[in-house]
């Protein structure tokens, strides 16, 4: 994407000497049009996780999970796992590290995260509009004793909660591509956000989606629907953690081997520990 007049999008993304010095006026919109491009990213992955909530609890958004006309059991099973399956791929494609070398041939770097993100609120927009609820009438469990409704949607407000205070244990902004857009807006070089081992990553290994089956799964009403969603999103965490963990162990070598030797991966120790305690007695 180069041309007589301009420099490249990558040597913008870059900030490279020869570029600044030359195009100091187009760099400096480039630099504008960046941030730009990824605050109001940022803004829409906010506004999607707040429909998310609504979506899956059923609460304060237009449509939920069990809404919508009746649709044949074949459509609605078709149109749901495509949706989802497509949420897999995107996500399973997009976050390989060879990918993103590719794409930042096309695109900036500075963007690479936030067109990630871009990418799967798009994906999830579809599914909020497009979900069909299954045909039918029954439902697996209903919890109607008022305590133990209100502790369940306790434990899935936790849920959510844990999701966002991981996301800020490894690096919120960066996560969602706010960090490298504000790093190219100032003209400093971006560095890869470093693992520490604290808080919940102590506990599990993958805390993020630990809340996303708490807040998925605990519900006062468990519909077939709700059944679909959040058997088939777990199921994906489940084999997303092993592509995963792949490119972490190449990344970080030892010290990721030995810190997956030590910590669970979704359940906590004291969990585990009371797994197989249970199993004894048994």
């Amino acid at each position: 994407m180069t041309t007589t007049t301009a420099p490249s999008l990558d040597a913008l993304a870059a900030g490279s000497p020869s570029t600044e010095t030359s195009t100091g006026n187009a760099s400096a919109t480039h630099r504008a049009l960046v941030l730009a491009y990824g605050s109001l990213i940022y803004a829409g992955f906010l506004a999607t996780f707040l429909y998310a909530i609504g979506f899956v609890t059923g609460l304060w958004v237009p449509k939920a999970i069990n809404d919508g006309a009746a649709v044949p059991m074949g459509e609605a099973l078709l149109v749901n796992a495509s949706i989802l399956m497509l949420f897999a791929v995107q996500h399973t494609i997009m976050a390989r590290p060879g990918f993103k070398a590719w794409w930042t041939r096309i695109v900036p770097a500075a963007v690479e995260r936030s067109t990630f993100v871009l990418a799967t609120c798009m994906i999830l927009g579809l599914l909020f509009w497009q979900w069909r609820p299954l045909p039918f009438d029954g439902v697996l469990w209903t919890v109607t004793n008022p305590i133990a409704v209100n502790a369940l949607w306790t434990v899935c407000a936790l849920g959510w909660g844990l999701v966002l205070y991981a996301t800020f244990l490894i690096d919120h902004f960066d996560l969602f591509g706010l960090r490298q857009v504000v790093l190219h807006f100032r003209g400093k070089p971006y560095t890869d956000p470093k693992f520490q081992e604290k808080s919940m990553y102590r506990l599990v290994r993958h805390p993020l989606l630990l809340g996303f089956a708490i807040a998925f799964w605990a519900t006062p009403v468990m519909t077939w629907s709700h059944l679909l969603f959040a058997a088939m999103t777990t199921l994906y965490m489940l084999v997303g953690i092993e592509f995963e963990e792949r490119d972490l162990l190449a990344a970080h070598g030892d010290s990721y081997r030995e810190y997956r030797r030590r910590v669970p991966m979704l359940l906590p120790l004291s969990a585990l520990a009371i797994l197989r305690s249970a199993r004894k007695r048994s």
